[in-house]
């Protein structure tokens, strides 16, 4: 069912920073995200082919380090909610992400927030380029 872990995201209120920080170690910029005024608030940075560390702007510190949620690479996001349903676990519906994705999102039993992502062809964890959000840090 589930293939990898694909990224964890991070939240900060320091974007360039984090990103040259892990540029230094070799991640780059795969895609970014972008709101509605055109401000960069986010992107995906590329450990790997298949691994990601997500960023995502934020104002405030939310304490020392924040990670946001985790989310695991999956071949069928169906299967996911099938399995979800048969253990009585509350998760959101199945979605098409601005990214081109497909997802699906729950919680485990320490309040931690879990995406399960399956990949399309368009999904620009592959493909690179910009995605518009309606979002304000």
């Amino acid at each position: 069912m589930i293939t990898r872990l694909a990224h964890v995201c991070i939240e900060t209120c320091v974007l360039e920073a984090t990103e040259n920080f892990y540029g230094m170690l070799g991640i780059e910029r795969k895609f970014e995200f972008r709101n509605l005024q055109d401000e960069l608030i986010g992107m995906y940075l590329a450990v790997n082919a298949d691994n990601f560390i997500e960023l995502v702007k934020i104002r405030e510190p939310k304490g020392e380090g924040s990670l946001a949620h985790f989310t695991f690479e999956v071949e069928d996001v169906d299967q996911v909610c099938d399995e979800l349903r048969r253990h009585d676990i509350t998760f959101t519906e199945k979605k098409l992400g601005v990214d081109h994705t497909w997802m699906v999102t729950c919680h485990d039993p320490n309040g931690i927030f879990i995406e399960f992502h399956q990949y399309t062809e368009d999904s620009l964890q592959f493909r690179g380029g910009s995605c518009c959000i309606d979002y304000k840090p």
